[in-house]
């Protein structure tokens, strides 16, 4: 009985003969060679199939194999330098699970509302498979910079009868009799459960009702965000700079095939290193003012200002202390200028935007309580999150990274639909 073996894994099978499951993803013939390039989902390898090595029925077999069909390889795995895995398969045989016919997705050109539509499929190609490949190897370097570090993974509610950052765009839903929502963040619940359990985090699906179209902006997204108790507002800008650093060499020591696939300058990936660059939101302004933006003190920052002033830098870039008018309401005001709040959002590099928000929370109750009011927040709904304040307050920090944009920054993609394997977009419910 073959051994059957994973495309990763032929390497170390050099001159055995193995088993290989998977699907058809070209072909090519020459008369007497077909070339069989396969896929399984753990890579992509070429077998090769020569007239005179087979049976008569085994190679009319392989010249009659589609695109996508399932199927069954033996063969001797042979090293190769050209090969992307740095190896080929020398077929001796061949079983065909399903021939495939009119696969919908060809070699040719498609559009992009045809390739959503076929999102289903559009996900086996090369190109989406080192995204998604990617993307896992993001949320496993995540998980282990939190649990090196001591935080305990805590999950949040999906429904909730309150909003974090106002309703206005927020999924509204019933709750049996009661008004409810799809949370828009779980960090209001992570920092009663920082206030259980010291560091926490969570990691999971947000939901935000804007109907924006932009390249930025997905309706279901997935957050990882961490409260940490005793914590400042420095403090927690140094430990987002630790989990980014973190992150991206992780990427770079183990997805080095899918980026290069993908096309990503490895070479500005591997710029990423501490310390970041640090500016004020004021000195943010001054630059825009100087470079031609007309914006004044307490406006907010669109993606165009974003771009403009991560262009200066080959790193990410913290821009802190923004006018209190501008962030949410359980923000903390700068003891020394309370117009600006304790908070940062980092910008990555190459246009793509802010990819983590985070502050210093409000820890005194009176204060909290004044933010209600202005904020027109209802007080029963927040009356839990306000006994924080009163039962064993302390300083905390916390902050929120959006998975799908830093997926986007580190493959380089021009738009986040592709950074999820079946994103939800304004005008798109399906598949």
């Amino acid at each position: 009985m073959l051994k059957t073996v994973s495309i990763n894994h032929l390497g170390q099978h050099i001159g055995e003969e193995v088993a290989v499951y998977g699907w058809l993803h070209a072909k090519r013939s020459s008369g007497k060679i077909v070339f069989l390039q396969m896929r399984d989902g753990t890579g992509f390898v070429q077998a090769v199939m020569v007239r005179s090595d087979v049976s008569d029925d085994t190679f009319t077999e392989a010249s009659a194999l589609t695109q996508e069909s399932s199927l069954r390889i033996t063969g001797i795995v042979k090293a190769d330098e050209r090969a992307p895995s740095g190896v080929e398969l020398q077929a001796v045989t061949l079983e065909t699970l399903q021939l495939t016919h009119d696969y919908p997705i060809t070699p040719k050109e498609h559009g992009v509302d045809f390739l959503m539509d076929h999102r289903h499929l559009w996900i086996r190609s090369p190109r989406q498979r080192s995204i998604l490949k990617i993307r896992a190897e993001i949320i496993r370097a995540i998980r282990a910079f939190f649990d090196d570090r001591e935080f305990t993974q805590v999950d949040p509610p999906i429904l909730t009868p309150s909003a974090c950052e106002g309703t206005t765009n927020l999924f509204h839903t019933k709750y049996f009799d009661e008004d409810a929502y799809l949370t828009q963040s779980g960090q209001l619940y992570m920092e009663a459960a920082a206030m259980a359990l010291g560091r926490v985090y969570s990691f999971g699906p947000t939901f935000r009702a804007e109907k924006s179209k932009t390249r930025r902006h997905l309706i279901e997204f997935w957050m990882i965000e961490p409260e940490m108790a005793f914590t400042t507002h420095e403090e927690s800008v140094e430990i987002q700079e630790q989990l980014i650093v973190h992150v991206v060499a992780h990427v770079l020591r183990h997805c080095e095939l899918e980026l290069r696939t993908l096309g990503r300058d490895i070479d500005r990936l591997a710029k990423v290193v501490s310390p970041f660059p640090k500016i004020s939101y004021d000195e943010a302004v001054a630059f825009l003012q100087k470079n031609g933006h007309e914006i004044t003190w307490g406006d907010d920052f669109g993606a165009p200002h974003e771009t403009e002033i991560a262009a200066q830098y080959e790193q990410p870039v913290f821009v802190e202390r923004y006018p209190t008018s501008l962030k949410a309401f359980y923000m903390k005001p700068d003891p020394m200028r309370p117009e600006v709040v304790l908070c940062a959002d980092l910008l990555a590099p190459e246009g793509y935007g802010e990819i983590i928000g985070g502050s210093q929370r409000i820890d005194d109750a009176d204060l909290l309580f004044q933010r209600f009011e202005e904020h027109q927040l209802p007080a029963d709904a927040y009356s839990w999150y306000l006994d924080l304040r009163k039962y064993g307050s302390v300083p905390h920090s916390g902050f929120g990274l959006g998975l799908e944009r830093t997926v986007a920054w580190i493959c380089g993609l021009e738009h986040v639909r592709e950074t999820i394997p079946f994103p939800r977009l304004l005008y798109r419910l399906y598949p």
